[in-house]
């Protein structure tokens, strides 16, 4: 990696379990840094489970020192209660790097799913099958942590894209 090197945090959200991936790219290389997953407990309230994504995430963030962050667009499912929630932990996923003044992006999951393996509906098998092509020196244990090096992988492709500078653009005149 050259001097030009970013290092980019992707992150899924989940309320039972938020994975991290963290890499660095070069506009034409990629190299794994890390990858990891925080759990809330079940048994705790909602607020209490937040927070616990929330503050892992700010140890990851404070650890690995990414300079951008992207995280996965929520679905909506069939089940509203499950989609508010996860929604609530999407918010903790959107924050934590927004506290720490990084750029965050936001990808929905066929474009993910799409930029890694070349399909839009592609499972879990073939997603981490690719990370293990992409990164051969990633160890993941779970798919959400799988998830989080796609997003980062998607963010180091389309980070620069002229779709992505004109939002950009637009969320900076939005600050103003």
């Amino acid at each position: 990696m050259n001097g030009r090197a970013i290092r980019i945090i992707g992150i899924d959200p989940g309320l039972r379990r938020t994975g991290w991936g963290v890499v660095e790219s070069d506009g034409v290389r990629l190299v794994y840094v890390a990858s990891g997953h925080i759990t809330s407990e079940a048994e705790d309230d909602l607020a209490y489970r937040l927070r616990q994504i929330f503050e892992g995430l700010s140890s990851v963030l404070a650890a690995f020192q990414p300079a951008e962050a992207a995280v996965e667009e929520t679905f909506v499912n069939e089940n509203a209660r499950a989609t508010l929630k996860l929604g609530q932990a999407r918010g903790m996923a959107l924050l934590a790097p927004a506290m720490k003044g990084l750029r965050v992006a936001e990808y929905p999951p066929n474009l993910i799913k799409k930029t890694v393996v070349g399909a839009g509906h592609a499972d879990k098998k073939q997603i981490q099958a690719m990370i293990g092509f992409l990164l051969p020196k990633a160890k993941f244990e779970s798919a959400d942590e799988a998830d989080a090096l796609a997003i980062a992988i998607c963010h180091a492709n389309h980070r620069t894209s002229p779709h992505a500078r004109a939002l950009q653009a637009l969320k900076e005149a939005a600050r103003s």
